[in-house]
């Protein structure tokens, strides 16, 4: 078994997770500000700050990511895992890093190079969301079902 995440580790995987849902109740404003624009209506002010919040959230959830990836990068020192279960977290763990990385960087190119990539980063968004689930359940799995330290690994150290 791993040891414990750095506390590092720790603040990055919880501020992306505070930040992941942020991206899922303002990304709507995204169509509803390009929306107005195109029939020359001027999109609302509540609209205009959800879209900006959304594009510097993605860029600080994509700094973070990448943050997070060189910390693992520098820190992991674990083997390969030998069980299956093991090998589909770690696994998934690498696809959130990739995912989430080029998730912020669609989201970049969207609404300061072209818009026409703007499908692509809503299937990701999709795609995250199923990665989110998949992640979470793996958690509860862990800590409801075989009750082990996995989940504990990822908490805030009581000192």
């Amino acid at each position: 078994m791993r040891d414990r995440y750095t506390n590092l580790q720790i603040a990055l995987h919880w501020a992306i997770v505070l930040m992941i849902p942020i991206q899922y109740l303002t990304g709507g404003s995204i169509d509803r500000t390009h929306h107005a624009v195109h029939m020359g209506i001027e999109p609302s002010a509540w609209d205009i700050l959800q879209h900006k919040v959304h594009n510097y959230c993605g860029m600080a959830i994509g700094a973070l990511m990448a943050l997070r990836l060189i910390v693992r990068l520098r820190s992991e020192r674990t083997a390969f895992p030998s069980d299956v279960m093991g090998v589909v977290a770690l696994a998934l763990h690498w696809a959130f890093y990739a995912a989430i990385i080029c998730q912020a960087a669609l989201g970049l190119v969207a609404s300061y190079l072209t818009f026409r990539v703007a499908p692509l980063h809503v299937a990701g968004a999709w795609i995250i969301l199923g990665m989110v689930a998949l992640h979470v359940a793996a958690a509860f799995w862990h800590a409801l079902v075989k009750r082990d330290d996995v989940l504990e690994r990822m908490l805030p150290r009581k000192n």
